[in-house]
């Protein structure tokens, strides 16, 4: 049995049916049943010799690691939460959980959360874990890591949960350092910040990770200020390694999917892509699969550099029926010029902020024109954000509604360089916030249901499951649109609930309940 188990809350275990975007689903408010939230958006991973078949990417990395670091492939196990009680036993002495989302406080979870007054499957899942009694029966040592481990440095919070150590940052080094000392005894410090790791020694994973993903650069260098991968030095992994990473993920039937703040940065000093290598990148991964997708990119990359995205459309055959769209998560995050220069400067270049929304709506034009559909990100609330800022990012939004895209407005979370700062929350919305929460969530609805019909199908969801999903999709459109209409004339729904309208539903949902937020239940 293995001294050292690596695992996650329920909602990082999965593939998503195939579809890693549906994992966000996991920051929802828990509105719909658990069956339905795990049979849709979030089944269990495979197991396979007693572990998962396919693993987290963090989670890999420090597999790996350990495995460079005299530890032997039985001393080490990656295992779904809920076969902890198969796994762990009195040889077990380390527990490492990674977590993106412990307290349900991600700028995500945060927004829908505090709007619909439920607790997100975020918060609920990574309880469930850390509760679980099997921990306090062997008296495991428990470290926690991952981009949410942010959220778990209080000891109020560790005494709460039996956290022995919270690492913030990189874990390559630092947690194998941690678990080493935790086998021979020591007593763990609390909290501590991950070493960086230099490229050299950031491992190759051992085995696939969940969807293919790789992770071909690590931080960001653009310097926005309210962003915590921005803090992390940039590097790029060379494409031999990535290779073979793609070569193992194919191997084991995985596609590929390129993970990096922007993945059309690889290899690149400056903010204008390097096109040679971007391509190189994407060449070497046709040649091992045609499922390739990113995770993120950024508009300014793209409108640098016009014909990197024409030459990959062309070579990923976007636009067909076997890719009917490229798609990624992009940050738009405001549409004011003035907030742009304050918090985010880097993220405009090469290009001026003054110019930011023009940039923004050109390169919507350049990415419908080439089949790529941007998932995209707001920022609601920033420090010091006035209400015509509000409205250019509403005007903004307007301005898109021809381009097929996704626009998902989040409240501002301290983190990155404005910790400390606080929480923006539903009772500091303005006319205007709620005014652009309604452009939001209308521009969504005009796209979501093409959007479903082109891509679910590809990945091999059965037909039942797409179905299933625009099913929850329009009874959420219906429930909302009595608050989309007032929300559009500047009206706080939650003091001034649509009453009258709510009697149109069907009498089997009418089962709505107001709870300091706009609450709703399927």
């Amino acid at each position: 049995m293995p001294k050292i188990v690596l695992t996650a809350d329920r909602t990082l275990m999965s593939e998503y049916n195939k579809h890693e975007f549906l994992g966000f689903a996991a920051c929802s408010p828990k509105f719909i049943p658990g069956w339905l939230y795990t049979k849709i958006f979030c089944p269990p991973l495979k197991e396979e010799n007693g572990g998962v078949k396919f693993g987290h990417c963090g989670q890999r990395k420090i597999e790996a690691s350990l495995l460079n670091n005299s530890f032997s492939e039985k001393d080490v196990a990656v295992v779904r939460p809920d076969r902890l009680n198969k796994v762990v036993n009195k040889e077990t002495k380390v527990l490492c959980i990674t977590t993106h989302d412990p307290l349900g406080l991600g700028p995500a979870s945060t927004t829908f959360s505090d709007l619909a007054g439920k607790e997100t499957f975020t918060s609920f899942f990574f309880r469930k874990l850390i509760t679980d009694p099997i921990i306090r029966k062997h008296n495991l040592t428990v470290m926690v890591g991952g981009p949410g481990a942010w959220q778990l440095t209080d000891e109020r919070i560790m005494a709460r949960f039996g956290i022995d150590s919270v690492v913030v940052g990189e874990g390559e080094i630092t947690a194998v350092k941690l678990i080493e000392n935790a086998l021979n005894g020591e007593k763990l410090p609390p909290f501590v910040q991950g070493e960086v790791v230099p490229l050299s020694q950031i491992p190759l994973v051992r085995n696939p990770t969940i969807n293919g993903i790789i992770e071909i650069c690590r931080g960001c260098g653009r310097g926005c200020k309210f962003c915590n991968p921005t803090m992390l030095n940039f590097r790029c992994q060379s494409i031999e390694n990535i290779m073979k990473e793609a070569k193992l993920n194919v191997d084991a039937g995985n596609g590929v999917l390129f993970h990096a703040e922007d993945v059309l940065r690889y290899k690149t000093k400056g903010f204008v892509p390097n096109e040679k290598e971007v391509l190189k990148l994407f060449n070497g991964a046709k040649k091992l699969t045609d499922n390739i997708g990113i995770s993120h990119f950024a508009h300014a990359s793209a409108m640098a550099k016009p014909s990197l995205i024409e030459k990959l459309s062309e070579l990923m055959d976007a636009g067909s029926k076997n890719c009917p769209f490229l798609s990624g998560q992009v940050g738009i995050e405001t549409g004011s010029p003035r907030l742009v220069a304050k918090y985010m400067k880097g993220k405009a270049k090469p290009f001026k902020p003054e110019k930011w929304p023009e940039m923004i709506i050109e390169s919507h034009k350049l990415l419908s024109d080439n089949h790529w559909v941007p998932v995209e990100t707001l920022i609601m609330g920033l420090p010091g954000e006035k209400p015509e800022d509000t409205r250019k990012t509403i005007d903004l939004i307007h301005d898109l509604s021809e381009y097929k895209s996704l626009v998902v407005p989040l409240y501002f979370v301290p983190i990155g360089n404005l910790q400390g700062k606080g929480f923006f929350r539903t009772k500091c919305n303005t006319s205007e916030h709620w005014q652009l929460l309604a452009a939001c969530i209308n521009h969504d609805f005009k796209w979501v249901y093409q959007l479903a019909e082109e891509n679910l199908s590809t990945v091999g969801m059965s037909g039942w499951k797409i179905w299933m999903i625009k099913r929850v999709i329009k009874i959420m459109e219906r429930k909302l649109n009595p608050y989309l209409k007032i929300m559009g004339e500047g009206i706080n729904p939650i003091t001034n609930p649509p009453t009258n309208a709510l009697k149109n539903l069907p009498i089997n949902e009418r089962s709505y309940i107001q709870t300091g937020g706009m609450g709703w239940r399927i």
